[in-house]
């Protein structure tokens, strides 16, 4: 009996905490729906009297931002650096991890004072550089920004998976005919599946969401992501909430599907490969 009390006492704060988290979100979802002059009204109304579902067809076709190059910076961006960052990241946490040599402690500090280092401080920094090199205000400029500044975040997670796994089961990989590179593909990505995930996942966020080195490197609307195209509703005089609303539940769509997505691969991998 008190464990069932327990039990349910759990679930309800629980579920109160989900709530809470929540009600901004839908919030915002309610108000996606709402005609502009609702959402200013006074005193508000949660429920809007007049629906207006239209918002989420007219925001594409307004002249204060092209949401379909926007979208499209966005997803292009975020996945080139996420590949990247994981491109690079995969080789060096596997190196350190399994090796041990002189620098590797100092190697290991070094990436994680990178981390340290905002994009916001050396975007000033970084669009001088691009210009220099031809490629500012371009997708590849934005995608080498975020790979840089996720690498040290993968690096440190794939880094502590790769140390987890004992080196007797790389060694009897090697007994039994596997190369380096096919123990490496065959046994250990299986085993460190779940930080390649969790890596991917916060990457791919980090990559989605960045906002204040995009305004400055990507100064032509058509080339923005829609963190820097939201800011366009929003004026002195006047702002278009209802397309604040919706393109943010657009904008927060793709990141809640990785979510649900990926989150069944995170258990399955813990034990992925480690039976011959």
């Amino acid at each position: 009996m008190a464990r069932e009390k327990k039990r349910w006492g759990l679930t309800i704060v629980g579920t109160v905490v989900a709530l809470v988290f929540l009600f901004p979100y839908l919030i915002m979802l309610v108000g996606a729906f709402k005609p502009r002059r609702e959402i200013l009204q006074v005193p508000p109304a949660y429920l809007p009297d007049n629906w207006e579902p239209g918002n989420f067809l007219t925001m594409w076709d307004t002249p204060e931002t092209p949401l379909p190059f926007n979208l499209l910076s966005t997803v292009v961006i975020s996945l080139g650096g996420t590949a990247l960052a994981l491109l690079a990241a995969l080789p060096a946490a596997y190196y350190t991890a399994r090796h041990r040599f002189r620098l590797r402690l100092p190697f290991l500090l070094l990436v994680l004072v990178t981390q340290m280092l905002q994009p916001t401080v050396l975007a000033s920094g970084l669009f001088r550089e691009f210009v220099e090199l031809g490629i500012n205000d371009t997708w590849l400029a934005m995608i080498l920004v975020n790979a840089a500044f996720n690498l040290s975040f993968a690096v440190w997670i794939m880094h502590s998976f790769f140390a987890s796994v004992p080196n007797e089961i790389e060694e009897a990989a090697w007994l039994d005919g596997c190369s380096k590179g096919q123990s490496l593909r065959r046994i250990m990505l299986p085993l460190v599946w779940p930080g390649i995930v969790t890596a991917v996942i916060f990457t791919f966020i980090a990559c989605w969401n960045e906002f204040a080195a995009s305004l400055i490197l990507l100064p032509t609307d058509v080339n923005q992501p829609l963190t820097v195209a939201l800011t366009r509703f929003i004026g002195q005089y006047e702002s278009a909430w209802q397309y604040v609303f919706a393109v943010s539940i657009i904008g927060i769509l793709p990141v809640v599907a990785l979510f649900a997505l990926i989150e069944k691969h995170l258990v399955s991998g813990l034990t992925a490969g480690g039976v011959k």
